[in-house]
């Protein structure tokens, strides 16, 4: 691949990548949230398509327009929640859409001896081929995702982010897998945030920042805080005024909270006025711990107190009653009505305050409520009855805060907070965010933004594996962040 552009609306995810694959190799691809690999990847896998750049395939100019001309290629992909249809067997799941016929019909006993070779090689029992997927642990179904990919005789395998559903063991059986592969000469794309099992798996390695690849490197001339300062570009800190934060008792206290196979005995505090950062790569059970705050998840050991008062009820609903707001991540899906208007989607929430008269709300006070909102937040729009769906990704965010502000917050959980809005846009939100914290709203904000938590927060929590792995003040640097959420050290060599 060379040359490689991307470009979506006023955001360039690629602004220049270069990438060359060898076969019987693992090749890893790494970079911040936002570097771009992602792209270049969907690029590869037929996707997305390319601005600019070609992509040769065996030493010949090929065009990738589409997933099925990936696959036609050779090009098959390991997503990290595996693309499986749960109430088949395994056989079926591996031979879907390019069943083994005979005389029209499809060949059971062909698809029956192939796939004991193919379970053979995945490291899974013979007598599984019957075993219907929803059986199958997660990691059992990630082996059975690769055994469809060699079926359907990939010669490049890309493999995105295996590791964050599996345990050390299920790890170590994946990287077997891999190793008997590249011993066949296919070539693997191994995209991971966890930097330390790279070493162990891959030969070279891909870096990329800021949408340009910056280099390859062979995986024994590099360390972990090597490759750590080369994601980040070097030791740095984030510009931001250090705030006199107010003393007393915490807004959030949560003890000993847990959940089954997430989430493993989570201690933090938040006080009112304070920013806390909860940072984690992808996996890291950071996302959780505010869905469990809000009542989206249930805690299944521990306890959660706002202003020392056990958090009961478990439901968002339960929450917003005691002044909890929630900013969610995925925004289209859990926090707008996308066809609705600016006004609806801001009072939803809480109809009382629309002066409803036997029943029907009064369009006035909507109207009313919705333009002091959109004022305040600075929403771009030229009316409140604007669909939401019409807005830009900065403007929408910015209509999903005014809908927790309808009341003053005494705590806003934020997830993701300014993911895919341009750079204006978030430097508005940060703005929100402390002028909430300096009217004393306690603040959670949980992100994979490494710029972002060092930005707002007055303290950094680094969430690994479920667990709080370390925490930090505002002057920590990204190589620190990253090597901590990485589980890696920059002191000294992890090898």
């Amino acid at each position: 691949m060379r040359g490689i552009s991307k470009r979506y609306g006023g955001v360039r995810a690629i602004r220049h990548a270069d990438f060359t694959l060898e076969p019987g190799t693992v090749h890893a691809l790494v970079g911040e949230n936002g570097a771009g690999k992602s792209t270049l990847i969907k690029i590869l896998a037929g996707a997305e398509q390319t601005d600019t750049g070609t992509i040769e395939f065996d030493g010949r100019p090929v065009t990738i327009n589409s997933t099925a001309d990936a696959i036609r290629l050779g090009v098959q992909t390991v997503y990290q929640e595996p693309q499986l249809f749960p109430e088949l067997s395994i056989t079926e799941n591996v031979f879907l859409g390019r069943e083994l016929t005979k005389g029209g019909r499809i060949d059971w006993a062909a698809q029956a001896g192939e796939i004991q070779e193919l379970l053979q090689m995945i490291g899974l029992p013979p007598e599984v081929a019957t075993v219907q997927v929803a059986d199958l642990s997660i990691a059992q179904q990630q082996q059975v995702s690769i055994a469809k990919a060699v079926a359907g005789d990939a010669s490049v395998l890309i493999i995105d982010e295996p590791s964050a559903i599996l345990t050390d063991t299920e790890i170590e059986v994946l990287f077997t897998v891999v190793r008997r592969l590249t011993e066949r000469g296919v070539a693997v794309i191994y995209i991971s945030h966890r930097l330390d099992e790279l070493f162990q798996i891959a030969d070279v390695v891909t870096v990329m920042r800021d949408g340009t690849t910056l280099d390859t490197y062979p995986i024994a001339d590099l360390t972990v805080p090597h490759l750590v300062e080369l994601m980040v570009g070097g030791i740095d800190t984030a510009e931001r005024h250090v705030r006199d934060l107010p003393s007393g008792e915490p807004t959030l206290q949560l003890d000993n909270v847990s959940v089954a196979g997430r989430l493993h005995d989570i201690n933090l505090t938040v006080r009112p006025g304070e920013i806390v950062g909860l940072y984690g790569l992808l996996g890291s059970g950071a996302g959780e711990i505010a869905e469990v705050i809000y009542g989206m998840r249930h805690a299944t050991g521990g306890s959660i107190s706002l202003q020392g008062t056990p958090l009961k009820g478990g439901s968002p609903a339960a929450a917003r009653d005691r002044g909890i707001a929630m900013v969610p991540a995925n925004r289209a899906k859990q926090g707008v009505f996308s066809f609705q208007s600016i006004a609806f989607n801001i009072t939803i929430s809480d109809l009382t305050k629309l002066g409803r008269v036997r029943g029907w709300v009064s369009p006035k006070r909507e109207t009313a409520l919705s333009r002091t909102l959109v004022s305040r937040l600075g929403v771009k729009t030229p009316s409140e009855k604007q669909p939401v769906m019409a807005m830009s990704g900065g403007n929408a965010q910015k209509v999903v805060f005014a809908r927790q502000l309808m009341d003053t917050p005494t705590l806003l959980l934020l997830a993701e907070p300014t993911q895919g809005v341009d750079v204006g846009a978030k430097e508005e939100i940060h703005r929100l965010i402390e002028e909430l914290a300096a009217d004393g709203t306690a603040v959670l904000v949980t992100t994979t933004d490494l710029g972002e938590v060092q930005r707002i927060a007055d303290r950094i929590i680094v969430i690994r594996d479920g667990r709080v792995h370390a925490e930090f003040g505002p002057g920590a640097t990204q190589v620190e962040l990253l090597a901590a959420a990485s589980g890696a050290t920059t002191q000294e060599d992890p090898r």
